[in-house]
């Protein structure tokens, strides 16, 4: 795939999603990075169920942490892992007060220092919490950018190095939310919907599905 198809892609999931922006429900940083830990293999709908009360008592380090792990769980029970994800969240209350003042370090170094933070949530905390050109790779990134030939890659990695290389520059900033929405509505993984999809005449996928 050329750069010209490339920025031709971009181009169109711009004007489809002129503004996109996580489905995640959060009012802070610290409100997005607890929101993302507990997202892991868990959908942003069921992830949204669980923060609304849980954030409205404990929206800041020092409340969540007062929860302690038991009273944490009582909010997070229905969302998958709860209970090593709460250890997490409170772990990282805890780092987040000693080591930053309560505040999310906006420095990938020190987020993935903290438990339950790869580089995936780094991506994301870095991008919609503080405007930087990362692009996180979650498996509808993958799977899109692998069917379409715009940024193929083995593993997470290699495919997050080749967006951040071939996505021209005044896309980078919306790249990942372009590219997960286009995964989790469009670019489905069993039956992709080609026949809606606005840049189905520039995927390389040799099996579209056109309805």
């Amino acid at each position: 795939m050329n750069k010209e198809k490339r920025a031709e892609i971009y181009k169109r999931l711009k004007k489809h999603i002129p503004e996109p922006t996580t489905e995640l429900n959060y009012e802070t940083p610290f409100q997005l990075l607890i929101a993302v830990i507990l997202s892991a293999q868990a959908t942003d709908k069921g992830v949204n169920k669980a923060t609304g009360p849980l954030f409205k008592d404990a929206g800041t380090p020092e409340q969540m942490l007062f929860l302690g792990e038991k009273g944490l769980k009582k909010y997070i029970q229905t969302i998958g892992l709860f209970n090593t994800k709460a250890k997490n969240v409170i772990k990282t209350c805890e780092l987040l007060i000693e080591k930053h003042k309560g505040q999310v370090p906006e420095d990938r170094d020190a987020l993935e220092a903290l438990p339950g933070v790869g580089r995936k949530t780094a991506n994301v905390i870095l991008n919609t919490a503080f405007g930087h050109p990362t692009i996180a790779v979650d498996t509808h990134i993958f799977r899109v950018s692998n069917r379409t030939g715009l940024a193929p890659g083995k593993n997470v990695l290699e495919v997050e190095k080749k967006l951040i290389k071939f996505t021209p520059e005044q896309y980078k900033q919306d790249a990942h939310h372009w590219l997960i929405l286009h995964g989790r509505y469009t670019c489905i993984a069993r039956k992709p919907r080609c026949g809606s999809c606005v840049i189905e005449d520039l995927c390389d996928f040799k099996g579209k599905v056109i309805d």
